[in-house]
């Protein structure tokens, strides 16, 4: 019995002195997050460091950048990202001179193609200055104004929008992978009339044959990469 007692008033002990050791932590910690919360006000109250202090030199007083300074370092980072055909700005090419004769009955012919979507395009300088797809106007056959912009982005980056009748025979694929057939065909006639729109086409990426297609079915599986669906048990 004595052996008993006395087992049982040192498990006492040691459970008073483990009590003891995590409340001596505990408040350690609260110590340590009152502590960092006093240096961060301190650190915030503190004045943050100027433009003016650190240079000595007024903002008024510092040179202005210049919009060519701006643009190469926009080329510059571009290159850098691999950001190949990015333009910082929308103008146009219109340092290219180009004389059309409007009685010629010559025409520029090129092929676009996108996915499986191939586009036949010609460029006619005579006629009414429309733009014809599958026999049908322009407007009504790409519905969405997306879609037009981007099918005659070509010409209006070239500064020559309303200077062709152009007539377009477009098949396969879907209405946005036309589009983009349609813009890579008008682009190629373009170099056809004159060569030296093919450094800002080929810039903008307007020249370029987009190789991704859709990926074929595998065996065993749905689509793709869809699987059918699996159950453990």
């Amino acid at each position: 019995m004595v052996k008993e007692n006395k087992a049982a008033e040192a498990e006492k002990k040691d459970k008073k002195v483990a009590t003891k050791e995590v409340k001596e932590k505990k408040v350690a910690v609260k110590k340590d997050a009152s502590e960092k919360k006093e240096t961060k006000k301190k650190v915030s109250k503190k004045k943050d460091v100027t433009t003016e202090e650190a240079t000595g030199v007024l903002a008024s007083e510092m040179a202005p950048v210049s919009e060519e300074t701006k643009k190469a370092n926009a080329k510059a980072m571009n290159e850098m990202f691999g950001l190949v055909g990015y333009e910082d700005d929308d103008s146009t090419d219109s340092s290219i001179e180009i004389k059309i004769d409007e009685n010629s009955t010559a025409y520029y012919a090129a092929t676009g193609r996108r996915k499986t979507s191939v586009a036949r395009v010609r460029l006619y300088t005579k006629g009414d200055k429309t733009i014809v797809v599958n026999g049908k106007a322009f407007e009504d056959y790409f519905n969405d104004k997306n879609l037009q912009t981007l099918a005659i982005s070509s010409l209006d980056k070239v500064n020559l929008l309303h200077k062709f009748r152009v007539t377009i025979v477009v098949n396969g694929g879907g209405v946005h992978s036309q589009a983009e057939a349609v813009r890579h065909g008008i682009s190629r006639a373009l170099t056809v009339l004159n060569p030296d729109f093919r450094r800002r086409l080929r810039k903008l990426g307007h020249l370029t044959r987009d190789q991704r297609m859709k990926e074929r079915k595998k065996f065993g599986l749905k689509r793709a990469r869809r699987a059918p669906q699996w159950s453990k048990r």
